[in-house]
């Protein structure tokens, strides 16, 4: 296990800079920022959606040993639907005095951050269905 787990890391850490940043620094922060907002609607659905994508992905990622194409599929599933609720509660007549100036701010921010998201997401899993199974960091499924 603490192989899988050293493999894992060493395949993120090989992954362009701004990828890194992108995921540790912007996305897997906003995400978890739900979880300070459990008190509203936004924030539990964020949550929901967030720990979704981790407990599939956790799974993807030892069993695959690092950063799998494969792990894109989950974020489809969960960030698809959250950003259209999302969007539906933003454009809702009412729903800008009904969530207040933070949840409003948070759903804006998840719309942004979980939609740039599926854009490489959308890329990465119909790359990994066309065979593209290589694995950032081994050399033999890089060619």
């Amino acid at each position: 296990m603490k192989n899988r787990l050293v493999q894992c890391w060493h395949s993120f850490r090989v992954l362009p800079l701004w990828v890194q940043i992108w995921v540790a620094g912007i996305l897997v922060p906003v995400n978890a920022l739900a979880f300070l907002m459990l008190d509203s609607c936004a924030g539990k659905l964020t949550a929901i959606a967030a720990l979704f994508v981790v407990l599939t992905n956790i799974p993807i990622m030892l069993i695959e040993r690092g950063m799998s194409k494969l792990m894109a599929i989950p974020h489809l599933i969960a960030w698809y639907p959250l950003v259209i609720i999302l969007i539906v509660q933003l454009f809702s007549t009412g729903s800008r005095q009904e969530a207040g100036d933070m949840e409003w701010t948070f759903m804006i921010l998840v719309v942004f951050i979980n939609g740039i998201s599926l854009v490489f997401d959308t890329k990465d899993s119909i790359d990994w269905f066309r065979g593209n199974r290589a694995i950032p960091g081994h050399e033999e499924s890089n060619g």
